[in-house]
């Protein structure tokens, strides 16, 4: 196995040659996706069978994409093309609440900054970064599509709009 070294676009990828093992049942599941589209777009279930990598491990990690990419019969950087690209995939482990602040310019002129600051203020950590008790993880993201109601928020697959310090209060509270 090659040495595990930080790529240099993201210090959050490691790369190895490692590969995945998954539970016979897993290999169905992800197969069943595959089944979805014709023989010569396997690439097509990428995205499904990545959220099935990050659902087994916790997270998209190197052995996963190499599985992955051995399993479509795509290139490692095809893989990781897409993993990199979209926010709902996690490079790294993240909290059981994983909050996803949306960065964009209507959430920015909406109050952004200052619900960014009040939740990392309140949790004890900055974005990027998981509470030491690995509850919550709060990442900054690109547009999540929903600007007429911006401030804004995604935590797991939930979306939480209009937001004020007083919602955001509510929200975690929910989250205990």
């Amino acid at each position: 196995m090659a040495a595990a070294t930080p790529t240099s676009y993201t210090d959050q990828v490691v790369v190895t040659d490692e590969v995945a093992e998954f539970s016979s049942e897993v290999v169905s599941e992800m197969r069943s996706h595959l089944a979805k589209y014709p023989a010569d777009r396997s690439r097509s279930a990428l995205i499904p069978l990545l959220f099935v990598i990050q659902r087994e491990r916790g997270y998209i990690d190197n052995p996963g994409v190499n599985f992955l990419a051995k399993f479509l019969n795509l290139e490692v950087t095809d893989v990781w093309e897409t993993a990199t690209f979209y926010s709902m995939l996690n490079l790294r482990p993240v909290g059981r609440h994983h909050i996803q602040i949306c960065k964009t310019l209507s959430c920015k002129i909406m109050g952004e900054p200052e619900i960014t600051e009040h939740i990392c203020s309140k949790l004890g950590i900055h974005p990027g970064e998981t509470t030491e008790d690995g509850k919550f993880t709060v990442s900054l993201v690109e547009c999540l599509g929903s600007c007429g109601t911006a401030p804004m928020m995604q935590i797991g697959f939930d979306y939480h709009e209009d937001l004020t310090t007083d919602k955001v209060d509510k929200i975690l509270a929910d989250c205990e």
